[in-house]
């Protein structure tokens, strides 16, 4: 059989790494001539891993409709906003989302939060976990479009699926009580499971008003702050810094 051959065939069986790894070996010998069968092959197979690792993090992060196009390398340490390096670090791992832990992100308009929490989505996603940002009234809605067009189980089955949901402007809205009955759902399926990232320019000691059902309240924010990571950034807007700077 000859390299063309095998390469078809690698490409008829979507093994386009190994396809692609062969013909480097063919067309420039002199690294790969000496080495013995095995190893050669296992240069192939790490080839295809990597094509293949690469792939799927490009779909998780596309699935993910994260806000902003962030990363937790460049996160901005120097504007002073109580934002430490081994928290970032610590969350930048995957124990914390392997537990079903969440991550609860406060702070003043303009303080970065929405960028900070696309950045853990994103890592999220480079670690290989399905995750979803929503804004929370965005959600709401689909929901509520979800139950009239008869998918609302469909929908809260794939949400409940989720490793990391991402929910922004948390608390910036009055609540219905289907809303509020909406959020419960979703906190019930993913407490312990699944991890809940919340952003939200309200502190925590707020959010059990701005629900409006003291039973629901109480029942929301049991399973969203039991063993949860917080971050509560200070300081003055990042904008107002930046448009002082220009």
């Amino acid at each position: 059989m000859t390299t063309t051959q095998a390469t078809t065939q690698l490409r008829d069986l979507k093994l386009g790494g190994m396809a692609a790894a062969l013909e480097q070996q063919q067309h420039q010998p002199g690294p790969y001539e000496d080495l013995p069968f095995n190893e050669r092959l296992a240069l192939l197979l790490d080839r295809e891993y990597q094509v293949r690792e690469q792939r799927k993090q490009d779909r998780l992060i596309r699935q993910a409709r994260l806000k902003l196009r962030a990363s937790v390398q460049e996160i901005d340490y120097q504007h002073p906003r109580n934002l430490k390096k081994a928290q970032v670090a610590q969350l930048a791992q995957t124990a914390w989302l392997e537990r079903g832990q969440n991550l609860l992100l406060t702070g003043p308009c303009g303080s970065g939060k929405t960028y900070l929490g696309c950045a853990v989505g994103h890592q999220a996603c480079l670690n290989g976990f399905t995750t979803r940002y929503y804004r929370v009234s965005r959600l709401l809605l689909e929901l509520t479009q979800a139950k009239a067009d008869g998918t609302y189980p469909k929908a809260l089955a794939q949400m409940a699926r989720i490793k990391l949901l991402i929910l922004d402007d948390w608390g910036l809205e009055s609540l219905t009580s289907a809303q509020r009955n909406d959020l419960m759902e979703i906190m019930d399926d993913r407490h312990g499971v699944h991890s809940t990232l919340i952003i939200s320019q309200l502190p925590t000691e707020q959010w059990y008003n701005t629900i409006g059902d003291n039973t629901l309240a109480d029942a929301i924010l049991d399973r969203l702050m039991h063993n949860a990571h917080r971050w509560a950034l200070k300081g003055e807007s990042m904008r107002k810094r930046l448009k002082e700077i220009d």
